[in-house]
């Protein structure tokens, strides 16, 4: 792995250990969930493109704790509800049981939502080196992302394609909400944490945003085919056996992989126009294509 990611890793893994409720703490089923579904490993992506964006536009690392640990939290949140009975129904996540196998499903609805207030209450109360303007527009930013034309709208509409064929831009439009409106509020919030208001640079990220996410979600797609359980660390295979509608199934694996690299060619053209081309960001773009699980 990468020396870059691997530090934000462990910057942000430190952060969220600080940041969650001890598991002894009243109540303290629902704590112990909180700290076993939000430390449970994982790539970290979204926290590393807060830390990646911001430190490309000039600002100290130290003030972006905060902003990543929410996305992170928000990230949590949104796999313990997608893995619920309801949703997808998946009993393994990062190589162990899903929040509502290892506990119950109550607590499992639970944890994601106290796992999202916390995310705001960090936001409001932890980013004091940002002015109260940008942390009100930080706190909107996120709050759209997550919401019913971002990533809760995506979710709704996976789950209504399940039932019905969908083409390309229906499919796309799916993954721009459910998966790349987080992806792109998580560069949003390393700008607003920015001195930046360069219109060229902030228009050029988000289109940046705009095609990890994309790529991040044709990876997906690919390697759940390509690789094995063990590699995920979730079932192989389970979009194909729910007959899901996914770039795999809709362009072939082949066609699929030249789109992936389509992707990741205007995400590097992207960050040319805004002069971050040799910029962490880049090495990010990378890492989404290039990752196994």
């Amino acid at each position: 792995m990468d020396n870059f990611l691997y530090s934000y890793q462990q910057r942000i893994n430190a952060i969220l250990e600080k940041c969650l409720p001890d598991a002894e703490v009243v109540p303290t089923d629902l704590h112990h969930a909180m700290r076993y579904v939000v430390l449970n490993g994982g790539k970290r992506v979204r926290a590393a493109l807060v830390y990646a964006t911001g430190e490309a536009l000039g600002v100290e690392i130290d003030k972006l704790d905060h902003l990543a640990a929410a996305v992170e939290l928000v990230h949590a949140y949104s796999l313990v509800h997608d893995d619920l009975p309801a949703m997808d129904n998946d009993d393994l996540r990062r190589g162990k049981p899903t929040c509502h196998i290892a506990f119950n499903e109550a607590i499992a609805i639970l944890t994601g939502d106290a796992l999202q207030s916390l995310a705001f209450e960090m936001l409001a109360t932890q980013v004091t080196a940002i002015s109260f303007e940008k942390r009100l527009q930080i706190v909107a930013e996120l709050a759209k992302a997550i919401g019913s034309t971002g990533m809760v709208g995506g979710q709704a509409l996976d789950l209504a394609a399940e039932t019905k064929s969908i083409n390309l831009e229906e499919l796309e439009n799916i993954h721009l909400c459910k998966t790349g409106a987080l992806i792109v509020a998580s560069i949003k919030l390393g700008i607003l944490a920015s001195a930046c208001y360069d219109k060229t640079t902030l228009k050029a990220l988000e289109h940046f945003g705009c095609a990890v996410g994309l790529a991040f979600q044709v990876q997906d797609d690919i390697i759940d085919i390509e690789s094995s359980t063990e590699v995920l660390g979730k079932q192989q295979g389970a979009d194909r056996k729910k007959h899901k509608t996914t770039y795999a199934s809709l362009l072939g694996i082949e066609k699929s992989k030249e789109y992936l690299i389509e992707l990741y060619q205007k995400a590097l053209d992207y960050l040319k126009e805004a002069d971050l081309i040799e910029s962490n960001l880049e090495k990010l773009a990378e890492f989404i294509i290039r990752r196994n699980h």
